[in-house]
């Protein structure tokens, strides 16, 4: 089975590099365009499951990539971004050092009052890998999923059977990055890495 692995639209939470987490912000305009150029893109992929973040910004980016597809979109819980608790909302130059591990030295990253530790996104990840992807693998070709920059590299790096020290290494999500993997039972390979079809104006990598 193919799987694929994107991460939503921007929003203008994104565009102004303020941390969303759980909060629930749909796609700006330039977000929209980004999914719509994607989903022209991966228009003859032939998907078999469509399953989606619950929040806005990924359900939205699914029914765009969705196309004339006659499919349902599957909500599941497990795919929410990480909760960044009382870090949500502030742009991200104003956030104190500590928070700055998050990227640089998530081993000892500690998060804001009610947010998420890595071990608990990589819990709900390796969930969702076991008792849904690996499951279906068995029974279809393809499958997408769309959901979130931490919460998809919570997956990833369960995929390709790294620690929480790997969690930012390599390609940086970019909104609408499409990842592929190949997924035989419980054999994972990784075909293609945080592919964009859109001319790139830069980013926003917040590691930098």
């Amino acid at each position: 089975m193919e799987l694929y692995i994107i991460r939503h639209g921007e929003t203008k939470w994104n565009s102004e590099k303020r941390l969303q987490g759980r909060s629930d912000i749909e796609l700006n305009e330039y977000g929209i365009e980004l999914a719509r150029i994607t989903s022209e893109a991966l228009k003859d992929v032939k998907f078999d499951r469509i399953y989606s973040s619950p929040l806005k910004r990924a359900y939205e980016t699914a029914e765009i990539l969705r196309g004339s597809r006659k499919l349902d979109i599957i909500c599941d819980d497990r795919l929410k971004e990480m909760c960044f608790g009382d870090y949500e909302g502030k742009v991200t130059d104003t956030l104190p050092d500590e928070f700055w591990k998050f990227f640089d030295d998530p081993v000892n990253f500690v998060p804001a009052g009610n947010g998420e530790t890595y071990e608990q996104v990589i819990e709900r990840a390796k969930d969702f890998l076991y008792n849904v992807i690996v499951p279906l693998s068995y029974k279809i070709d393809r499958m997408l999923v769309v959901a979130h920059g931490a919460f998809n590299r919570a997956l990833m790096i369960s995929l390709n059977h790294q620690g929480i020290k790997d969690y930012w290494e390599g390609v940086f999500q970019k909104n609408c990055c499409v990842n592929i993997y190949e997924i035989n039972g419980d054999n994972f390979k990784l075909i293609q890495n945080g592919k964009i079809y859109y001319e790139d104006k830069g980013g926003k990598d917040y590691r930098k």
